[in-house]
């Protein structure tokens, strides 16, 4: 695509001049076609005829949006700003340069996504085809790009350690496209993308098919403790061995204890024997009677 105009003048320069004027550039930027040589009147009455001249400059998609930009950025008070524009493949990065540009990118570099988002609608509109254009200012995207790595990755771990989703505040799809890159990194967990326009975002959680070592909790939050429930046990006396062998058998301790007190207070045993059962006496007679035999006594 190109830029032209046409410029006239008594001499080629100022033919030159004045299309360098329509296309608001300088003529070191454009380049030029001589249309028409000036001619001198003849006897200073008749003939005669200006120079004409055709400036010209070729738009790329990424002198395009260099443009657009510069314009923007003017308007916004940043002034000389420097912008060079990088080659890339299917695509160009505007890198800026200047004095307090700071601002340009704005809340976690919102502002530099929108000022992108417009240099990118307009590079598109160049040849009707997708060119894709990213603008930088002090290494911001490089930084940026670290910070969300290592977000997703301690997400990503955290979601196969716990068993839960996470959900990270809404992004552009090239943000978005770090995160799920990152998180494939990280054996056992996965990520998709949920809401619409402005609100999409990244969610990272588990991966189903993927045996997970987490262990689950209860509704409190915190893990059940065995071992107590296990010295519970042990003093009822309930279950298992231990708790019941532990009831019948004195410990060492107490049998040490006893035999000093049995030693101060005479004729106390330190243990006192256990009492005997007593067993009940056996009847030979299947039933017993309600009441005895009684004999009649002799002469009645």
């Amino acid at each position: 695509m190109e830029r032209e105009a046409i410029g006239i003048g008594a001499t080629i320069e100022e033919a030159q001049q004045a299309a360098c004027r329509q296309l608001g550039m300088e003529t070191h930027e454009v380049e030029f076609e001589v249309l028409q040589m000036p001619e001198k009147k003849k006897f200073g009455l008749f003939g005669g005829a200006p120079a004409k001249v055709r400036a010209y400059i070729s738009i790329t998609p990424a002198s395009a949006a260099a443009d657009y930009l510069r314009e923007i950025l003017e308007k916004m008070g940043a002034q000389g700003v420097q912008i060079n524009i990088e080659e890339v493949e299917g695509g160009a990065v505007l890198n800026l340069s200047g004095d307090n540009i700071g601002f340009i990118i704005g809340h976690r570099g919102e502002t530099l996504d929108a000022l992108q988002y417009l240099t990118g609608l307009v590079a598109n509109h160049v040849d009707n085809s997708y060119y894709r254009i990213t603008i930088n200012t002090g290494n911001y995207r490089e930084k940026r790009e670290k910070t969300l790595e290592s977000l997703a990755r301690k997400m990503a771990i955290k979601a196969v350690k716990t068993g839960r989703n996470s959900s990270l505040e809404p992004m552009n799809p090239y943000e978005r496209r770090i995160i799920h890159t990152t998180v494939q990194k990280v054996n056992g967990a996965i990520s998709w993308s949920e809401g619409e326009d402005m609100g999409r975002h990244v969610v990272i959680g588990p991966d189903p098919k993927v045996k997970q070592s987490f262990r689950p909790r209860r509704e409190g939050g915190r893990p059940r403790n065995n071992n107590f429930r296990s010295r519970s046990q042990s003093q009822d006396g309930t279950k298992g061995e231990a708790a019941a062998g532990a009831g019948t058998q004195p410990r060492p301790e107490i049998k040490k204890n006893a035999a000093a007190y049995e030693k101060i207070v005479p004729g106390i045993p330190a243990q006192p024997k256990p009492v005997q059962e007593k067993k009940p006496v056996k009847d030979e007679s299947p039933v017993s009677p309600l009441y005895g035999k009684i004999e009649p006594k002799k002469g009645e």
